[in-house]
């Protein structure tokens, strides 16, 4: 019997981390063929500014997997009206082949909610559900299992778990990378249509914007949870530059701009450094998720055409540093006490950065080595500088 995987997904775009995902189901269910079904209209989430239309994002399908052999994309979902649920399509291909085995491919996480889809009971007795994992934690794996079981007993369900080599990467983290000038993880020929066509953002002159524009673009390319904490630290630095006389629309727009590149991860800040030709430390290159405030500044000067104060601030904002200007200081602390902070210390912290501003950033300084000591980690040694300076600058008795 013909074994038939389906791999759907909105593909938005298709990356690397896709066609590997694609070859290792290929060849560990020993599949005859894999159809790559792109969705029209995605039923859990609506797709990103920029993209480009359902039939345009077939064809990046076909550049992407044109060299996988085995793969073949497929348009039936682009074909079908109205939103793209998988019952529908496995009962069509069902139809159009009643004597293959299919199997359904997704991702753990898409296994862990599966009970959540439409249908999810005649779906399981229309294909086989392959859920592609990798050697993660054991609390998760045992979750992943449990749901397996489940799925068996309740729904009757035939369930593969397949371990796969991974990239950790999804097409957010690669609309991003486009947005901010600094394209990855597609081939070439994807790559070339989607730079050609501007989609994603990708050819948008973001330079010199008025401060409203500046903020909505900066808030969406933040994950959610980080947005909060980006909008307060901005109006935090506006307030302390009024406080301490230095430019609140310079401290507002370092504010928005200080964490833009912070949901990279490590391989992507790396990618960003050389994209930018950033100079790293042995130790920055050592520890790579340190270096969102590297290339932050990189990409606010180069992205959004910010002037060299602004640009400074945001390098500086992580580590700190001996003599400080105005701004990079009060950029400094608003990050570290914005009003969504919450620890031990930060109340202080507020009150005292009314009275010295210097002695804040001391207090602060202080406040990373120790956390940094505690739990065995890697203290930059401008971190050190900085605090030995402010210290003495303060009349404080450094650690």
């Amino acid at each position: 019997m013909e074994r038939i995987g389906i791999y759907g997904g909105s593909f938005n775009p298709p990356h690397i981390g896709h066609t590997l995902a694609a070859s290792e189901m290929i060849e560990k269910l020993r599949l005859d063929r894999l159809l790559i079904i792109p969705a029209a209209i995605p039923p859990h989430k609506a797709l990103a500014a920029g993209s480009p239309s359902a039939e345009e994002r077939l064809e990046l399908c076909r550049a992407a997997f044109a060299g996988l052999r085995g793969a073949e994309v497929c348009d039936i979902e682009i074909r079908r009206e109205g939103t793209s649920y998988t019952v529908d399509t496995l009962r069509a291909l069902r139809e159009q082949w009643p004597d293959r085995e299919f199997f359904l491919i997704m991702g753990t996480d898409m296994l862990l909610y599966f009970d959540q889809w439409r249908d999810p009971d005649v779906i399981a007795s229309l294909a086989v559900l392959a859920a592609m994992h990798r050697e993660t934690d054991d609390a998760l794996w045992q979750q992943v299992r449990e749901k397996a079981e489940a799925y068996q007993r309740d729904l009757n369900a035939r369930v593969v778990l397949v371990q796969n080599r991974c990239i950790e990467i999804s097409s957010t983290t690669v609309r991003r990378l486009l947005a901010l000038g600094a394209p990855g993880y597609l081939e070439p020929a994807v790559q070339a249509r989607i730079l050609e066509n501007g989609w994603y953002q990708s050819r948008e002159d973001w330079k010199y914007l008025p401060f409203e524009a500046l903020r909505d673009i900066s808030l969406s390319l933040h994950d959610e949870k980080r947005r909060l904490h980006v909008q307060g630290c901005s109006d935090t630095a506006a307030a302390l530059a009024e406080r301490w006389g230095a430019d609140p629309e310079l401290a507002r727009r370092a504010g928005i701009l200080h964490d833009i590149t912070k949901a990279f991860s490590g391989t992507e800040q790396l990618h960003l450094c050389q994209k930018y030709d950033i100079v790293l430390t042995e130790l920055q290159r050592d520890n790579p998720k340190l270096l969102h405030a590297k290339t932050g500044a990189v990409i606010a000067r180069e992205v959004f055409g910010e002037c060299e104060d602004v640009v400074q601030a945001v390098w500086w904002h992580t580590t700190g540093r001996p003599e400080m200007t105005t701004l990079e200081k009060i950029i400094y602390i608003a990050d570290y006490m914005e009003p969504n902070r919450r620890f031990p210390g930060v109340e202080t912290l507020r009150e005292l950065v009314e009275q010295d501003l210097d002695a804040a950033v001391c207090r602060g300084l202080e406040q990373s080595v120790r956390h940094l000591r505690k739990h065995g980690k890697i203290i930059d040694p401008d971190s050190l500088a900085g605090l030995e300076y402010y210290a003495a600058r303060t009349g404080t008795e450094s650690i």
